[in-house]
């Protein structure tokens, strides 16, 4: 946690530098709730350019905001309210909309107006965060299912039978293009997938996660033990 904080303030940092902004999308989950509060106190705070942070969701739960699993969520109670990024540079998916075909396309809307792109053009994020589950699924693209294949949409509904909630998720058009990607991945349920998707198996989606810019895996050792 305290490398992946590091690398993303670094990240930020240089992207403000170089293009007077940061578009960051981050990730769900448990895993980053520890690099969300060391970004939120000093002296990583102080580092952090907030005012120049535009902060997105690689993917999300069909939830209301306050909901116990939402992404939202998570992050402003672990980082967002501590620090001072304008509200408006938080660009939330809007789950209260309706059924997740609606909250998709609604969110493309909100990333091709912030990023100004026309029609057939991607967001080149500076930042993606992304983790892991045990069956190799990133962002909500899971094993099997049609939004690995989606090659036009930048968001798309994702639903899997074993779990509970219908979700919304970046496609692997708008994760390869970033300028960075950071995969946060703990806990030694992970570690086959690890292995797997760092010898690049198509059948495990974090595999296919090949940005155009770097690609950096923070793992710990239990996640790492196979490699």
């Amino acid at each position: 946690s305290q490398d992946a904080a590091d690398y993303i303030v670094q990240t930020v940092t240089a992207a403000v530098a170089a293009r007077g902004r940061c578009m960051l999308a981050l990730s769900g989950g448990s895993t980053p709730r520890r690099t969300h509060e060391l970004l939120a106190q000093p002296p990583r705070r102080d580092a952090v350019p907030w005012t120049a942070l535009h902060v997105f969701w690689g993917d999300e739960r069909c939830v209301p905001s306050e909901h116990a699993d939402s992404n939202y969520r998570m992050a402003v109670e672990t980082m967002l309210a501590h620090v001072p990024i304008p509200r408006e540079q938080i660009y939330r998916v809007p789950t209260e909309e309706g059924p997740a075909p609606i909250v998709a396309a609604l969110y493309e809307r909100v990333l091709r107006t912030a990023f100004a792109l026309e029609v057939d053009e991607v967001p080149q994020f500076d930042l993606i965060l992304l983790g892991m589950g045990p069956d190799g699924h990133t962002a909500s693209l899971f094993p099997g299912t049609p939004a690995l294949e989606e090659t036009q949409r930048l968001v798309v509904p994702s639903q899997i039978d074993y779990l509970p909630h219908e979700r919304v998720t970046f496609t692997f058009p708008v994760l390869n293009a970033a300028r960075a990607v950071a995969f946060l991945v703990a806990g030694a349920d992970k570690a086959p997938k690890v292995r797997a998707a760092l010898q690049g198996d198509p059948s495990v989606p974090a595999g296919r996660v090949r940005p155009a810019g770097a690609l950096h895996w923070f793992l710990d050792r239990a996640a790492a033990r196979l490699l």
